[in-house]
């Protein structure tokens, strides 16, 4: 393999109430994603964090569920990600919060558009009208779709960063009433988990890229609670009857059987709620399927 690997930490927790996972980038690294990465032949460039506002020091913004700090953030994950696609490099951003999918997937979608595969337990479909919590990391693949808050859908650029035709959503099985509603009208594809269990992650996967087989590149999107907790317990919002660690394996080595992926997200882990960093370590490993380990 060749090419450079630009790491980014969005070490943010604002989008959600459960503390711990703007420690995510710093469990990613030391489960050694740098050096998997290497390991394969890639060049690796890790940028550090970008520069997040601590909770404590906005409380102000604490009835508007801390909008202003995640717009700020996301402006910076946007320009981060459009430098590392202009500069010939494949980020990879290690959250935090999945809020960071605002700036990131907006950023690699601002040269050109791209298909997006979205992995999670849950639609992050809501508005601020439909959203029984209030927590803006619910509402991150409405916003790319142009729909909730102003503020965040004009981030990095005016209007929806992607289409409903270029999105795939894999491993729902977790959805509030009226965000089910919402995500049916949308026109993005859904798979959920039955999904997977009638038709197996195989088929279910290369069924999504072939519907994604008009945009040449692919941004990976990847919330470590799709997988089940028995393997990633460390998320601040698990969801039984997720992925096995084979399944969510495969699911990497098919995207990259394909060649077109050109960005990653790693989101929602909480080392805080973790054993032995179990769920960096997993998601280091599943990083290295997609970027080219294969077991023969």
């Amino acid at each position: 393999m060749t090419g450079t690997i630009e790491i980014i930490g969005v070490p943010i927790d604002l989008g959600q109430t459960h503390r711990g996972v703007d420690l995510g980038p710093g469990a990613v690294r030391y489960a050694g994603l740098a050096h998997r990465l290497a390991s394969l032949g890639y060049h690796i460039h890790d940028s550090g964090n970008l520069a997040v506002p601590i909770r404590e020091t906005v409380n102000e913004e604490r009835g508007q569920h801390y909008l202003p700090a995640i717009k700020q953030t996301c402006e910076a994950a946007y320009h981060a990600g459009r430098a590392a696609v202009e500069g010939g490099r494949v980020p990879i951003f290690i959250g935090g919060d999945h809020t960071i999918g605002i700036g990131s997937i907006g950023g690699t979608t601002h040269i050109s558009p791209a298909g997006l595969i979205w992995i999670d337990a849950h639609g992050d479909f809501n508005t601020p009208q439909s959203s029984p919590s209030g927590n803006i990391h619910g509402m991150t693949l409405a916003v790319l779709l142009g729909h909730g808050y102003p503020q965040l859908v004009e981030v990095g650029r005016p209007g929806a960063k992607v289409s409903p035709e270029d999105v795939v959503v894999i491993g729902i099985r977790d959805l509030d009433a009226e965000e089910r509603t919402q995500l049916r009208k949308s026109g993005v594809a859904v798979y959920t988990m039955r999904d997977i269990d009638e038709r197996g992650a195989g088929n279910v996967m290369r069924e999504a890229l072939e519907r994604l087989e008009h945009r040449d590149r692919l941004h990976v999107s990847l919330d470590m609670d799709c997988i089940d907790p028995l393997s990633a317990p460390g998320v601040g919002t698990p969801s039984p009857g997720g992925f096995t660690y084979r399944e969510a394996q495969l699911l990497m080595e098919i995207i990259a059987d394909a060649g077109r992926h050109c960005a990653l997200d790693i989101v929602e882990i909480n080392p805080i709620l973790d054993e032995k960093n179990r769920t960096a370590l997993l998601a280091v490993e599943l990083a290295a399927s997609l970027f080219g380990k294969r077991i023969y």
